[in-house]
């Protein structure tokens, strides 16, 4: 077995039996294409059912003079991951990277903005401008549903459920959730599908997407970072976003005003609550709003 067959039949493991986003896989396939060119470049010559501790020690070793701890210790994650699916298709029989210590990287809080600081990016958007009422549609529709970027610009027009007051997101792996969608917001979506999407000449195959770009296509990742980015600088915003800011903004909001942290969970999509549990750091008052309503010893 070649490390170039391996990595095909991984990326395809990844992606019908994991269900993960081309995003994942390509994020793996890279660190292992790291691996390869490290062997090349010191003429090491091991097969993935060869390769062993000592070298893939080596090659972390060599790795680490470059990247941070926490890039580090993805590579090591996505390299367990590989040697696993050997062991699963009987390749292998140990997994190399067993013994090898990921760093100890902690947990990274996320980056959020006040509702000021939103109402303010929002505020700054020029609807005069031609794509002015699709970037303020963009950004009241992530920041109102907590969506990833991808699944903004995937969502489509068969995705809204007004009537009922969701929208339907396909998420990582292809996974559906519905999630609630605030009467504002909606608005602001049928207002540009009717009078601003309406009169773009929509290309073949994207009829169905909601935002699009001047040429009738979907919009790439890129673009809403730009168009974030511009804004940002904009009002002299002193932090550093993304889209994903929006998310965590939205998350944050939410836990602050009250809501459940389960009912966070499932609009955020989130497989484990453990993951959203990062949002309890961000603001302490929740605990103790929390015991203050409901400790036996309240009153």
């Amino acid at each position: 077995m070649n490390w170039q067959n391996a990595i095909k039949d991984f990326q395809l493991f990844l992606k019908i039996e994991r269900g993960l986003s081309q995003n994942t896989i390509d994020s793996y396939s890279r660190d292992l294409e790291k691996l390869t060119l490290f062997l090349e470049e010191n003429q090491i010559d091991f097969n993935p059912i060869k390769i062993d501790e000592t070298t893939l020690q080596q090659f972390i070793y060599e790795i680490a003079k470059n990247v941070n701890p926490r890039s580090q210790a993805r590579i090591i994650s996505g390299l367990r991951s590989f040697f696993d699916y050997l062991i699963f298709e009987d390749y292998r029989v140990t997994n190399p990277t067993d013994l090898i210590e990921a760093p100890k990287i902690g947990r990274k809080l996320p980056d959020t903005l006040s509702e000021d600081e939103i109402n303010s990016l929002i505020s700054a958007i020029d609807l005069s401008h031609p794509q002015g009422e699709r970037n303020r549609t963009i950004l009241e529709t992530m920041y109102s549903c907590g969506l990833r970027v991808s699944e903004l610009i995937t969502l489509k027009i068969s995705d809204l459920f007004f009537d009922e007051g969701f929208i339907r997101v396909i998420g990582k792996g292809n996974k559906q959730r519905f999630v609630p969608i605030h009467y504002t917001t909606q608005k602001y979506l049928l207002f540009y599908i009717n009078d601003i999407r309406n009169h773009i000449a929509t290309q073949k195959g994207f009829e169905d997407t909601i935002f699009l770009n001047r040429r009738g296509k979907g919009l790439t990742r890129q673009m809403i970072f730009i168009i974030l980015k511009n804004l940002a600088i904009h009002i002299d915003l002193k932090k550093k976003i993304s889209p994903h800011t929006l998310r965590h903004s939205f998350a944050t909001h939410l836990l602050k005003n009250g809501a459940d942290l389960r009912a966070i969970q499932q609009m955020l999509g989130h497989e484990s609550i453990t993951t959203t549990e990062i949002y309890v750091h961000l603001d302490k008052s929740y605990l103790q709003k929390v015991v203050e309503k409901y400790h036996p010893r309240r009153i």
